[in-house]
């Protein structure tokens, strides 16, 4: 592959501009905005909702369920703070606040473009960068939790890509001449994943592949600065998610790292009854029983219940559990069975939809994989790791969207190598 100067792999503006218009006329128009006030809005951001609703009404960083329950730590704060500060300037549960919250979501959907290209610039080919682009731009299926879901998942799609990118720059993926980072470059590493963590603390898995891939492609006599340049990183990491921490210690009386909710999901996935869904009639939100042990438990001692529950049916039924965790990896990849029907195209469309995707971007990795295309060892670890979780926990549709800017690389790279070799198949 022919190596470029850094310049070379500034993405386009146009495909971002046209992103952004795409996504935000497309939510306006069809008023996806719009949610239903039933069970007090709760569809308007779910959990998140419900915290951002107690931030922007006095009660704290709390309630993610009904009425007033506490301090909670059972989401990160990012996306939650993102949606306090837009109840406090344009309305709770205002169709003004929705808007807004949506349009931000299609930003980041949009940003997703640069990252895009850039991924593919420096691994693959600006024709491969050109067609993964637009197809991020204005394929309907890349767009859809921007414009429909007040929740984090474009914002994590996104983030997942950038830190890839710096990635790719501080090994220097492409590029004609390269230096070993530098400490900026290792302090906006380390910042970066704070920024995720505090968003989708799931991806974490990732982290130290990511960092010891840029540690050890750097010259063996450059590894002991570049380690303490690391260490640098993971402290910047510390601090910008210390904050937090201490904060749950004090409000929840517990060493709550991240978030709280674990043994719940784990039971919801695992627990008696259990087919490889979650059992969301057992959820605190939707079983008045669960609600009602939750609030006077409290969070931490209920959710540590629950787990301490899912772990003891887990190591009696063994077999059960690694039945169910291969149906979520199925799952994962193939797309949940439907539930209810919705006439042929909406009832099969999405699912042929998700398993072409699936199949293109899986073959298009093992290809890059044969042919050594730089980073293609980093790619392939992210679609090893980042779903592990999701295999032993609980599943969802929206939990591949971090790994979709990715396969739409993939599936570009996998159809225009398609296209050469039928190219000079009748001359052979």
């Amino acid at each position: 592959m022919k190596t470029l100067a850094r310049d070379e792999f500034r993405a386009p503006w146009l495909p971002f501009w046209i992103a952004l218009a795409v996504r935000i006329v497309y939510m306006t128009v069809a008023h996806t905005w719009r949610f239903p006030a039933i069970e007090d809005h709760f569809s308007f951001g779910h959990e998140m909702g419900r915290i951002g609703h107690a931030l922007a009404t006095g009660y704290g960083y709390g309630d993610p369920f009904h009425g007033h329950t506490g301090p909670t730590a059972w989401l990160p704060p990012v996306y939650p703070l993102l949606i306090a500060a837009s109840f406090k300037l344009f309305g709770v549960y205002s169709n003004l606040s929705a808007w807004v919250l949506l349009a931000i979501n299609s930003l980041f959907s949009a940003l997703t473009v640069r990252t895009v290209w850039e991924i593919a610039r420096r691994s693959f080919s600006r024709s491969v960068a050109t067609w993964s682009t637009w197809i991020w731009a204005i394929y309907p299926a890349a767009m859809q939790y921007a414009v429909k879901w007040v929740w984090e998942t474009a914002l994590t799609a996104f983030l997942f890509s950038l830190v890839l990118v710096l990635a790719l720059r501080m090994r220097g993926i492409g590029e004609e001449r390269h230096e070993s980072p530098t400490l900026g470059e290792w302090l906006g590493f380390g910042f970066v994943w704070a920024v995720i963590a505090l968003t989708n603390p799931s991806l974490l898995l990732f982290l130290p592949i990511c960092g010891l891939w840029i540690v050890f492609g750097c010259p063996l006599r450059d590894w002991q600065s570049q380690a303490v340049k690391a260490v640098a990183a993971a402290l910047i990491f510390i601090a910008c998610v210390a904050p937090w921490t201490y904060r749950n210690w004090k409000s929840l009386h517990a060493f709550v790292p991240l978030r709280s909710n674990f043994g719940v999901e784990l039971y919801l996935g695992n627990g008696p009854g259990s087919d490889g869904l979650e059992m969301g009639f057992e959820h605190p939100y939707m079983d008045p029983g669960q609600f009602a042990l939750y609030r006077s438990m409290g969070e931490v001692p209920y959710s540590k219940m629950r787990g301490d529950k899912a772990k003891a049916y887990i190591g009696q039924h063994v077999g059960h559990f690694l039945h169910i965790s291969l149906l979520r990896a199925y799952y994962f990849w193939a797309g949940l069975p439907r539930t209810t029907t919705r006439g042929v195209m909406k009832e099969y469309g999405p699912d042929i939809n998700f398993d072409i995707t699936t199949l293109l971007g899986l073959f298009g990795l093992a290809l890059a994989l044969r042919r050594r295309i730089p980073a293609a060892g980093l790619y392939a670890c992210a679609f090893a790791v980042l779903p592990l979780t999701y295999y032993a926990v609980t599943i969802s549709a929206r939990f591949r969207h971090p790994l979709e800017p990715l396969m739409a690389i993939f599936t570009v790279y996998l159809i225009q190598s398609a296209e050469k070799r039928w190219t000079i198949w009748p001359w052979r």
